[in-house]
């Protein structure tokens, strides 16, 4: 068995801001020479999120849009009594998207339907500098 570790590094520009990971954890897929496994794909934080879309404009408008109806900024979060960053929107969103997705690797390819993409979303209020671990488990040419 095959496990193989690596970091990305992201650069956001604050609230909204959507990263299209695919072709990178693809690359790390391929160094790591694992043919048949799975890839996890784990954002270190809890006000950013990572998931699949159709990475078009249209949607990475939608997603932050509908994220904020849900949660919406401004509000008051009991989580600003606590730390005074006025991000309690940020974390709500990241919890509901989750901090990791789990992706099937075969013939050394993550296996994504045509209009999957692999992303992060940025939901802090901020421009952050993200890490973004991905590990790949499985076995190679045998």
């Amino acid at each position: 068995m095959i496990v193989h570790q690596q970091v990305l590094e992201v650069a956001t520009s604050g609230h909204g801001s959507m990263h299209d990971l695919t072709d990178r954890v693809q690359q790390v897929v391929q160094s790591s020479g694992v043919k048949q496994g799975t890839a996890t794909v784990f954002h270190i934080g809890s006000t950013a999120a990572v998931g699949t879309i159709e990475f078009e404009p249209g949607l990475q408008q939608d997603l932050p849009r509908e994220m904020d109806r849900l949660f919406p900024p401004g509000e008051h979060y009991a989580h600003h009594q606590t730390w005074h960053d006025h991000n309690g929107h940020s974390h709500l969103q990241a919890t509901l998207l989750g901090p990791s997705l789990v992706v099937p690797v075969e013939q050394g390819r993550l296996v994504l339907g045509t209009w999957q993409q692999v992303f992060l979303l940025e939901c802090d209020v901020r421009p952050r500098q993200r890490r973004v671990h991905v590990t790949v488990m499985g076995v190679g040419d045998q």
